[in-house]
């Protein structure tokens, strides 16, 4: 099984940090309104950011640090894995 750590860009341009084991079916959640309180309503979304762990905890303990971070810090890591310098 594979666990996710992904950002979601909203369309009031801020992001969205969560986890999943199934991201497919959690973004259908997000864009059906039942994925995250924070995300109802700020719909549609771009998935701007994953990184892949082999466990559950891996995964939970990065979602945590990147939620730590300031917005600059967070596009910086958007941008860095975007343009493919920073891979799972």
């Amino acid at each position: 099984m594979q666990h996710l750590v992904y950002m979601l860009r909203c369309k009031d341009n801020t992001l969205y940090t969560g986890y999943t084991n199934d991201l497919d079916n959690r973004l259908k959640m997000h864009n059906d309104g039942k994925g995250a309180k924070y995300t109802r309503g700020r719909g549609p979304f771009q998935l701007v950011y994953i990184e892949r762990f082999h466990t559950k905890e891996e995964a939970m303990k990065r979602e945590y640090q990147i939620k730590q971070l300031d917005r600059k810090e967070k596009l910086r890591l958007v941008r860095n894995w975007s343009e493919g310098s920073v891979r799972e």
